[in-house]
């Protein structure tokens, strides 16, 4: 492991992935369906590793839901359970109006648009959920992005600007 790259790194460099990607998967016209549908793809593994970095979470809130729970975590955690049902509904949909993955294995895509409607509606309400999971967590990340980020950049900054043989105080 690389001298200060801690989990909390890693997890927020996987969820800043997850969420770069997320806004350029939301507009297909931006992107083009390929990139799109690919895009989305890899999102899928991404979210994966998502779930695992934060397994310990879930898996404790789980097993004391129903008892003592801060209500910040109970709601976080409902949040999740929606955030990861809307995205099936969106991965399903998506999969099942697929243009580009579909043909390549040989499948087609159906054409009702039921498909598209529940794929445009559950993706509009993932930006929705997208946006409350970010506000639950914006402590966790300013405090990644603060004591990861920013305290390295003020302490080389200072360094560079001290003196040659300058005690630091």
């Amino acid at each position: 492991m690389i001298k200060g790259f801690t989990k909390n790194m890693t997890k927020f460099l996987v969820d800043l992935a997850i969420f770069i990607g997320f806004l350029l998967a939301l507009d297909p016209r931006m992107t083009g369906i390929d990139i799109h549908e690919w895009l989305t793809i890899a999102g899928v593994a991404a979210i994966i590793l998502h779930l695992l970095l934060n397994w310990n979470w879930i898996a404790g809130i789980t097993s004391r839901f129903f008892r003592k729970v801060a209500i910040k975590s109970r709601l976080n955690y409902i949040l999740n359970w929606l955030f990861f049902v809307d995205g099936v509904l969106v991965m399903l949909s998506g999969v099942m109006i697929s243009q580009v993955v579909l043909p390549l294995i040989g499948l087609q895509a159906s054409q009702a648009f039921t498909w598209r409607q529940l794929h445009s509606v559950t993706a509009n309400l993932s930006l929705i959920l997208l946006g409350l999971h970010l506000a639950l967590n914006w402590d966790w990340v300013i405090s990644v992005v603060s004591g990861y980020i920013l305290k390295p950049i003020f302490i080389l900054k200072e360094k560079s600007e001290s003196k040659p043989g300058e005690v630091q105080g």
